[in-house]
C-alpha cells in the first residue's frame, strides 16, 4: 500500500521553508541568504542586470507531464538565459511560488532541486522569495547578474555586414512539447526532455560577450520572432540561411510523422500524413518554436566565433520592407512564433 503523499496544506509554512532552504545553491556573492526581510548580494562591477519571468500551470506547463524537478529548471534555465545573452554571468535568483494546498511538499522539493541543479554549474544562488497560496502553480523568478567588467551587450547593436551566428539546438524543445500535447511521448524521449528540461549553452554567453558580440539575446519565442527583434532593436535586416538550420531536421521530421492525424498539437498547424507534411511541420519547429533558449548573436565580418557557435546568415540594411527577418532574401511568410495572448 503506497503512503498518503504529504501535502502543502498539512505542513506549516516555517516548516515547509526549513524543508527548501537546505536544498537551494549558494554563491560567494550571496551576503545574506534566505531567512531576512531581504537578501544581500556583492555587485563587485557596480553594475547589475535584472530580469523576471514566471510559469503559470497549464499555460506553461501541465504537472501530468512535468514533475517539480522539471518545473524548477525550466524556470532557472529561462532566466539564466536572460542574463548570459546580456554577457553577464547569473548571480542570484529571487523565487515567488504560488501553489493550491493540495500540492504534494515533494513536488515543491523537487522544483527547489531543478533550481539548484541549473544554477549551480554557473554559480547561481537563490537567495530568497515568497510563498502563497492559490488554486494554480504559478512560479515567478527574477535573476540579477553581474557584468564583470563588460559592457551589456544589446538587442540594438547589430550592423550591415555582421555575422548571424546560434549556439545550441532549434525547434527541439517544441517537438517535444507537441509529442506531449499528442500523448505521443513515447516516440522520442530526448525532445521530450528538451522541453521538459532545456539545457542551452549558457557559458556561451559571456564568451560572444568576449569575443565581440554586437547583440545577442536568447531565442525563447522562436527564431523568427527573437531575430525580429534584434533586427527591429538595430534598425538592420538578419538574412538568415535556412540551409544552416538543418541540424535537428532528421529527428524533428521522425517526430513530424509520428504526429500526423494530430491536428493542432501544441499550436501547431495541422497536417496530413505524408513526407511534405512533416517536412513543414519540422521546419516549423525550427523557425517557430520557442523554449530551447539558443543564444543568438551578430559579430563584426571577420571576428573569431566563440567555441558552440555558427554562422547562420548576415545582417543587412534595411530594405523597402523595412527592418526585419529575411529567409535566403525573402520575407517568411510563416507565424515567426510564442505570442502570449494568442497563443
Amino acid at each position: 500500500m503506497s503512503e498518503t503523499p504529504l501535502l502543502v496544506r498539512d505542513v506549516p509554512e516555517e516548516a515547509l521553508l526549513a524543508r527548501i532552504f537546505p536544498l537551494l545553491p549558494t554563491a560567494p556573492t550571496t551576503l545574506v541568504g534566505p531567512g531576512d526581510d531581504c537578501a544581500v548580494v556583492a555587485a563587485p562591477d557596480g553594475r547589475y542586470v535584472v530580469s523576471t519571468d514566471v510559469l503559470v500551470e497549464d499555460r506553461h506547463f501541465r504537472r501530468r507531464w512535468s514533475s517539480g524537478y522539471d518545473v524548477g529548471w525550466r524556470a532557472a534555465v529561462q532566466n539564466l538565459a536572460d542574463v548570459v545573452s546580456m554577457g553577464a554571468r547569473p548571480a542570484a535568483l529571487v523565487v515567488s511560488l504560488v501553489m493550491p494546498g493540495d500540492l504534494p511538499v515533494d513536488w515543491v522539493t523537487g522544483l527547489a532541486r531543478g533550481l539548484a541543479d541549473a544554477c549551480t554549474p554557473l554559480g547561481a544562488a537563490v537567495v530568497g522569495g515568497d510563498l502563497s497560496g492559490g488554486d494554480q502553480v504559478v512560479v515567478a523568478v527574477t535573476v540579477h547578474g553581474d557584468l564583470e567588467g563588460r559592457a551589456p551587450v544589446l538587442r540594438s547593436g547589430a550592423r550591415p555586414g555582421d555575422v548571424v551566428a546560434l549556439a545550441g539546438s532549434l525547434g527541439r524543445s517544441a517537438a517535444g512539447l507537441a509529442l506531449l500535447d499528442a500523448g505521443r511521448g513515447d516516440v522520442d524521449d530526448a525532445l521530450v526532455a528538451a522541453y521538459l528540461r532545456p539545457d542551452p549553452p549558457l557559458a556561451a554567453g559571456p564568451a560572444a560577450a568576449d569575443a565581440g558580440a554586437t547583440a545577442m539575446m536568447d531565442v525563447s519565442d522562436g527564431l523568427l520572432r527573437d531575430a525580429g527583434r534584434i533586427a527591429r532593436a538595430s534598425g538592420a535586416v538578419l538574412d538568415l540561411a535556412p540551409a544552416t538550420l538543418g541540424a535537428d531536421r532528421d529527428r524533428l521530421r521522425a517526430a513530424a510523422g509520428a504526429l500526423a492525424g494530430h491536428a493542432g498539437a501544441a499550436g501547431d498547424a495541422g497536417d496530413a500524413p505524408g513526407a511534405g507534411a512533416a517536412e513543414d511541420r519540422a521546419e516549423g519547429w525550427v523557425l517557430s518554436g520557442g523554449e530551447d533558449h539558443a543564444l543568438l548573436a551578430t559579430f563584426p565580418a571577420h571576428a573569431t566565433l566563440p567555441a558552440g557557435f555558427r554562422a547562420i546568415g548576415v545582417v543587412r540594411p534595411a530594405d523597402d520592407d523595412g527592418a526585419g527577418v529575411r529567409l535566403d532574401g525573402a520575407v517568411p511568410h510563416r507565424a515567426p512564433g510564442w505570442d502570449h495572448f494568442r497563443a
